[in-house]
């Protein structure tokens, strides 16, 4: 039995956005982001619980309403007024390897083959099972980019398109859509995050006694399920009247031109992109006092609409925090007529709130889980060339560069991705062959269709034909950083670490998966292990300690191993491995080491591109004999830039070393 709603310990912000949202279902989605084990997952269960039941048409399949029934309903049509059945709500759980097919719908063959028509032969996807409901995402940010938007398409319109094999027709899909999303295993685009109507961080509190709390509510449930839910019956049910009151008067809340002016003032100045982040502010604010049973928005129900749609909207990049300020967002929004003519004081209000300390919408006796982040590091202010680095750690990178087009040789079947190419199943359609397994539908009636011209239609085993296809796939970026002592000086480790962010950025954009190796004094280490979550690599590279001896043999080794265990877990993506030194190694027989561990590595098969990074008028190009050892492309960091050839490489060299000797000269 779920742990009842009403029961789950602090997380006002996600609670109250998940009840918003069961008042309208039109803001769009709520997105629950953070750390595993915050309750993510039983909110939305519980939610479902809550909920209030609907009538529908019996034996329809897309749980039409028989009150005002849908015109397109492909089982349709249905009179007003007809026969109705009441049904609870309902969730449904999107699993991460669902497949178009699953989610929009798709032809039933065996009914197709036995003359059915389409609409008659259309089985139904997950969208139609969850229309006047909930659709529930857990991982949403690992579903493929172009699921998620035709989750998002169906949730803020309604209604689901289906244009293919042969298919076309509409129906209604208006349904809850919840993602939950751990940021460390991986972000959303900030296309895709400006999609969702709200988003809220979800954090474990700090706060001991709301720890402890947290855990007694849990041990009862676990221990009585049904005292705990006896417990909590008429909480549950008050919640649920009030969703039916507040969707009841929904319509008639008004929002005055000076709130309104407020929403779209505060947007502005907060430099939200488009309309979007105005719109479903307004929505939001107007589901807020519909649910508090007010007629009329208030600046607190901007307030809360705003703490709840604004913060995400604000990023632009992937490495940009996706907090705001919670004081920016509070002078944006502006005073509230209440507070115009008094007095600021120590005590002021709570940032987003409105007029108190209290947040409108959250009980008071419930501390907020900090959210902050550390921001240091890539907004950090130049210290200047001629200033040493701070002692033990790497110079600040400057801005991210686009990086020279990558990708692994031959082709693939990993996941979908922008990189290297790849014969998958997620690539474009460009011939059918002969095949007994898993054959396609399509290719196989074009197959029938034109081996028998003007005899009757059959199928037979012959025509069986699957797709040929060619696409892109991600990959695995292994970047392996040079941080000894021969890289620590200032100019050196800040090109370092800008090539590295910029490698980083490249990744994000091609949806690739990351891990980050650095190698100095005695050993390597693995500063971020494969991950999908650009940003946290890039946050751990700013703090990485640099000097000491330089262990190349031991990176490499290192990187190997890497390879050789992400090939255990996930076979289809093939790896590319980009190491970052100067070539130079310390240590006894250091050199004849490092070749030998370049070429164990090379019997990986993996990609490899080794990035000299020595610089100076005398080079010993060291870095050279690696890239042999390793079969790897040799570039240099300027030739690491995008449409960088021969000449523009040695332009790079030839500028750096000018400025070099004009420093020099000074």
């Amino acid at each position: 039995m779920t742990l009842p709603f009403t029961a789950v310990v602090g997380q006002d912000d996600a609670r109250l956005a998940l009840l918003l949202g069961a008042v309208d279902p039109g803001i769009g989605g709520v997105l629950l982001t953070g750390e595993k084990g915050t309750a993510k997952t039983t909110l939305v269960r519980g939610l479902t619980a809550i909920l209030p039941g609907v009538n529908v048409v019996p034996k329809c399949r897309f749980s039409c309403d028989p009150a005002a029934p849908d015109p397109g309903c492909p089982d349709g049509p249905h009179p007003p007024g007809g026969p109705a059945e009441y049904r609870p709500a309902r969730l449904v759980e999107l699993p991460l390897g669902a497949t178009d097919d699953n989610v929009t719908g798709s032809l039933d063959v065996p009914r197709v083959l036995a003359g059915a028509g389409t609409a008659e032969a259309f089985a139904p996807g997950l969208l139609a099972l969850a229309n006047r409901g909930v659709l529930y995402v857990d991982e949403i940010n690992l579903l493929p980019d172009h699921l998620v938007d035709v989750l998002l398409d169906a949730a803020a319109t309604g209604r689901t398109s289906v244009e293919r094999d042969g298919i076309s027709l509409r129906h209604a899909s208006s349904f809850l859509l919840v993602g939950t999303m751990n940021p460390e295993e991986g972000e959303l685009r900030p296309q895709l995050l400006d999609r969702f109507g709200l988003c809220v961080p979800v954090t474990a509190s700090a706060d001991p006694a709301v720890r402890a709390a947290v855990v007694r509510a849990r041990l009862r449930h676990d221990r009585s399920p049904a005292a705990s839910a006896e417990d909590h019956e008429n909480l549950e049910r008050a919640v649920t009247s009030q969703i039916v009151a507040a969707r009841g008067t929904l319509l008639g809340v008004k929002v005055t031109d000076r709130e309104l002016l407020r929403v779209t003032t505060a947007c502005a100045a907060l430099g939200v992109d488009g309309m979007r982040g105005d719109l479903v502010t307004c929505r939001a604010a107007i589901a807020h006092a519909a649910w508090q049973g007010r007629d009329e928005v208030s600046a607190a129900d901007v307030r809360v609409a705003a703490r709840l749609a604004l913060p995400h909207r604000q990023r632009r990049g992937p490495f940009d925090d996706p907090d705001t300020d919670a004081a920016r967002l509070d002078e944006a929004l502006g005073p509230d007529e209440d507070d115009a003519d008094r007095p600021p004081d120590d005590d002021g209000d709570h940032p987003g709130g409105g007029g108190g300390g209290e947040r409108p919408g959250a009980p008071p006796d419930v501390p907020e889980g900090a959210t902050g982040r550390d921001g240091a590091g890539e907004g950090a202010p130049d210290q200047g060339a001629g200033r040493p680095a701070p002692s033990g750690t790497a110079a600040p990178p400057s801005a991210a560069f686009g990086v020279r087009k990558m990708q692994a040789r031959g082709l693939g079947s990993g996941p979908e991705g922008r990189r290297s190419g790849s014969a998958g199943p997620h690539g474009r359609p460009i011939a059918s062959v002969r095949t007994a397994r898993r054959p396609e539908l399509r290719p196989t009636l074009r197959a029938a269709a034109t081996a028998r011209p003007g005899a009757p239609f059959t199928v037979t085993s012959g025509d069986l034909r699957a797709s040929l296809r060619r696409g892109r796939e991600a990959n695995l970026i292994v970047l392996l950083l040079d941080t000894s002592g021969s890289m620590a000086a200032r100019r050196r480790s800040a090109a370092v670490a800008t090539a590295a962010l910029s490698l980083l950025a490249d990744a994000y954009r091609r949806r690739d998966r990351v891990a980050v190796l650095t190698f100095r004094g005695t050993s390597a280490t693995v500063v971020v292990p494969p991950t999908s979550s650009v940003e946290l690599a890039a946050r751990r590279l700013r703090g990485v300690p640099v000097g000491g001896r330089t262990p190349l043999a031991a990176g490499l080794e290192a990187v190997r191993q890497l390879v050789r265990r992400e090939a255990w877990r996930d076979p289809a993506r093939r790896p590319i491995v980009v190491v970052i030194t100067d070539g130079r190694a310390t240590g006894p027989d250091a050199l004849p080491q490092a070749r030998r561990a370049a070429a164990a590595l090379a019997r990986t098969r993996a990609t490899a591109i080794v990035v000299d990074a020595e610089e100076g008028p005398v080079r010993l190009g060291l870095a050279g004999e690696i890239a042999r050892h390793l079969a790897a492309d040799l570039v240099t960091i300027p030739g690491l830039a995008a449409q960088a050839g021969p000449l523009r490489e040695q332009a790079g060299r030839a500028l750096a070393d000018l400025i070099r000797a004009k420093e020099a000269a000074a």
